[in-house]
């Protein structure tokens, strides 16, 4: 079991570090699935316990100029590791200004992933900085906890409005109550509401536009019809505490940003960048 992988362009490790630091506000562990062609970054929380889940695909090739890696063994050719993605993000964020960035599993006091960052200087000389994360290696019987989620047909998928919009409605929202329903229709339009014995608030967005069928998921599912309009509402209450999570932690500058509802059942976010693709569930509560 190997891995080892370098990343030389700038761009690409300030990428790759906002990503890394965008997946360390959402959780603080998380299994990294390390395959010949992508990284998985997945949290499992089970939502039918009311916990949020998370997968973040990301392909090698358009973030390492050098990655070599081999599974445990050649039919399970992947490696799965348990890491503290906070560790990982401080240690990202004291090298922005690498010449090149190394990052091997190595095996120390325990299992770590070694970054290594050769650092420019005045001399000739490099100055190398390292820095050892601990991880814990996830064996081949546990890996099915860690496939990509499959999604039940939504009932609506709507573009999201900009991101930094929902998210200062969602800080003064939160004054008001714990939950927030949203709601959308296949018509382009959707609603924040919050409702109280005391306040009623609803900010109305229009023409946001609707993704295709299946668009920003795996699954080649599209809105279940059950005879819904385009004006017809789906909606989800959920804890407006952990919508407010995801806003705060978005740091990639996605190119969409999509969001499925399944009625009173879940909703799904999606962030899509042409290397990245980031999903995001948050249960829905009564």
């Amino acid at each position: 079991m190997k891995f080892r992988g370098k990343i030389v362009d700038i761009g690409c490790l300030n990428h790759f570090t906002r990503v890394i630091t965008t997946i360390s506000k959402l959780t603080k562990t998380c299994i990294l699935r390390l395959t010949p062609d992508n990284l998985f970054f997945v949290m499992c929380s089970k939502v039918a316990n009311g916990g949020v889940s998370m997968w973040c695909e990301l392909s090698q090739a358009n973030f390492f100029d050098e990655y070599q890696m081999e599974g445990v063994n050649p039919e399970n050719n992947e490696i799965c590791l348990e890491v503290t993605v906070e560790n990982l993000a401080r240690s990202l964020k004291t090298i922005q200004a690498a010449k090149s960035v190394k990052v091997k599993l190595t095996k120390k006091h325990c299992p770590c992933l070694t970054i290594a960052a050769e650092l420019p200087t005045m001399s000739s000389s490099s100055r190398v900085v390292t820095h050892d994360v601990p991880v814990d290696v996830i064996p081949c019987r546990l890996w099915h906890e860690f496939k990509e989620p499959v999604m039940p047909d939504f009932d609506v998928s709507i573009y999201l409005p900009p991101l930094k919009t929902m998210k200062n409605i969602i800080d003064r929202m939160k004054n008001l109550s714990n939950f927030l329903v949203m709601e959308a229709n296949q018509n382009g339009e959707m609603n924040l509401k919050i409702e109280t014995d005391l306040v009623s608030v609803t900010t109305h967005f229009k023409e946001l536009g609707n993704p295709p069928w299946g668009e920003g998921a795996s699954q080649n599912t599209g809105p279940s019809q059950g005879g819904r309009d385009l004006e017809g509402m789906a909606q989800a209450r959920v804890d407006i505490r952990k919508l407010q999570q995801f806003l705060i932690g978005q740091q990639v500058n996605p190119t969409k940003a999509m969001c499925n509802i399944v009625q009173d059942s879940v909703i799904h976010l999606i962030l899509l960048d042409q290397d990245m693709s980031l999903q995001y569930f948050i249960p829905a509560v009564a």
